[in-house]
């Protein structure tokens, strides 16, 4: 009985073919950054007063500055206990018909009544232009600029549904084809339309393709190279992901238009479309679907790529494509199944209200977004080179579940140190950021481990959704808590956080295991492995006897 895992043996687990396709799917990865994390420059919300023709007037007549126009405009106001000036009222003054003269200093406006702002918003920025500025989105129209984000979420929810379903239905390759067609248009259309509940429309549409891209060109990844390789490839391609995240500041400081920078990451997305020549369809899946002499053709490429030769005899048996299609319900039907998605379903929202919440509140401390962003974007690099060295050494389950522990506990102890320690507040929300990355990007090879291959896509898609849901709920979470006490949210995401870790304890080991083809094989583990060992000692006499043979035939 020949599996794909035995002719992946003879093909090459990880040869010239897979280096190729892997390099190609990284790429994609890169401008998914700025689709995911973009409205931090895009929707920037520079500081902002209420506008008064008449002082602006004087402003330029007298030369002031404009501090000094402001303080004749808005009002003090106590924010979090920090006195600064008001972005949203401003003096019931009518400055034409006082005499104004350029001294202002003897001016006492303490018992001048207040109102809302009449008749817009001056902004204090040099050069950025974001659709927060173009718009208006301020004050009480401030909530739009959170819409923005949540479109997006809301596209990667309704995407992951439905592209998990397409993708196993009819293939990982045509999948992520049609979503770069998608990122294409609606993400182009959303630099281009100047109307901004179209440029909300257009938002969920491109959230709809770019995640199922991403996850489905995860899933091929999986899916071509040899259980050796899947966690270094796993990793690598969501560092390609952090690749980007570092661009992204960079690119905002040169681009400082929004719409030029949409355009920008949405460009790419064309290009990939090119991808149809030069990317296979998942032979694991093209069995899985009964269509074994197409994923035997398309191995039998790659062996020649390689520069390997299959044994002409090789077929594959019908057992292993007789598989059923993909259900919802085969997710929960079985005990096994059911524990692994509720864990994981969980975990996803966890990772991503935590790991969301930790970036935008850096945000709040202030400073300049471009170094926070870029140095938040380090700190994911270590997190990868630190899964790559313990994950085959220790496993999946140990440094998973350690990675939430570090993280909740690195959030309360953050919670709790006096904002006159700031270094030492910085360096141990440092080390949460650290923890909550390294469970992020272990979920999402960890997901693609517990499930058989029919139903792998879907599997992925459906409890990655939980991650959309975390990121919805991460903004309110962490704005409106924190106008309560600063650091309430970090006690929340720590209680989740630790949560989550004593959960993955739950889960089975996968280092070393095959992936499963059937939901037999996550039902009863024991099984699978009993098979593995058999198929070792099986190979022992063999290379025995060939090499004995060798022997003979040299002599």
């Amino acid at each position: 009985m020949t599996t794909f895992d035995d002719l992946l043996e003879e093909a090459g687990t990880f040869g010239r073919c897979q280096r190729r396709i892997f390099a190609l799917l990284c790429l994609m990865s890169v401008p998914f950054a700025g689709v995911s994390v973009g409205t931090v420059f895009q929707g920037f919300t520079p500081d902002h007063w209420c506008r008064d023709p008449a002082v602006v007037e004087r402003r330029q007549a007298c030369g002031w500055s404009l501090a000094e126009s402001r303080r004749l405009t808005v009002p003090p106001v106590n924010s979090s206990g920090v006195p600064q000036q008001s972005s949203c009222e401003q003096y019931e003054v009518d400055w034409n018909a006082t005499a104004l003269a350029c001294d202002t200093q003897e001016l006492d406006l303490s018992e001048v009544p207040v109102t809302g702002c009449k008749n817009g918003w001056e902004y204090q920025y040099e050069r950025w232009q974001s659709f927060v500025t173009e718009f208006n989105l301020v004050c009480s129209d401030g909530w739009w600029v959170d819409m923005y984000q949540s479109t997006l979420n809301l596209g990667f929810l309704i995407g992951s549904f439905a592209f998990g379903f397409f993708a196993d239905r009819f293939g990982r390759k045509i999948s992520f084809l049609v979503s770069n067609s998608l990122n294409a248009i609606a993400g182009i259309g959303l630099a281009l339309t100047p109307n901004y509940v179209s440029i909300l429309v257009l938002r969920g549409i491109f959230g709809f393709g770019a995640k199922a891209g991403w996850m489905s060109a995860y899933v091929l990844l999986t899916e071509i190279v040899g259980v050796e390789y899947r966690r270094t490839v796993g990793i690598l391609y969501q560092m390609s992901y952090s690749v980007g995240i570092l661009l992204l500041p960079l690119l905002a400081y040169f681009i400082t238009d929004w719409r030029w920078l949409q355009l920008v990451i949405s460009v790419p997305y064309i290009l990939f479309l090119s991808y149809y020549w030069f990317i296979p369809e998942s032979p694991r899946w093209l069995i899985s679907q009964n269509k074994s002499f197409r994923a035997l053709e398309i191995t039998k490429a790659m062996a020649k790529e390689n520069k390997r030769k299959l044994n002409n005899t090789v077929t594959l048996t019908d057992e292993e494509g007789d598989l059923p299609s993909a259900s919802l319900l085969d997710l929960v039907r079985t005990p096994n199944m059911r524990k692994h998605t509720f864990i994981l379903m969980f975990n996803w929202f966890t990772t991503a209200m935590v790991y969301q919440g930790l970036i935008m509140r850096v945000g709040i401390a202030g400073g300049n977004v471009y170094i926070n962003f870029f140095i938040s974007g380090l700190v994911e690099f270590p997190a990868a080179f630190l899964i790559l060295f313990t994950i085959e050494r220790i496993g999946r389950r140990i440094p998973f579940a350690s990675a939430n522990i570090v993280a909740g506990a690195a959030c309360f102890i953050t919670a709790l140190i006096p904002d006159n320690m700031f270094w030492f507040k910085t360096v141990v929300a440092c080390i949460g950021r650290l923890g909550i990355t390294i469970a992020f990007e272990m979920v999402v090879f960890v997901n693609a481990e517990l499930y058989p291959t029919y139903i792998r896509n879907l599997g992925m898609s459906v409890c990655s959704s939980l991650c959309d849901v975390g990121g919805i709920v991460a903004p309110f979470l962490l704005y409106r808590l924190a106008v309560i006490w600063l650091e309430l949210p970090l006690i929340i995401f720590g209680v989740v956080a630790l949560i989550a870790g004593g959960l993955v304890l739950l889960l089975p080991e996968t280092r070393g295991v095959p992936l499963p083809e059937t939901i037999d094989d996550v039902e009863f583990p024991n099984r699978k492995k009993e098979d593995v060992v058999e198929d070792q000692q099986m190979e022992k006499p063999l290379k025995t006897d060939l090499r004995n043979n060798k022997e003979a035939t040299t002599v």
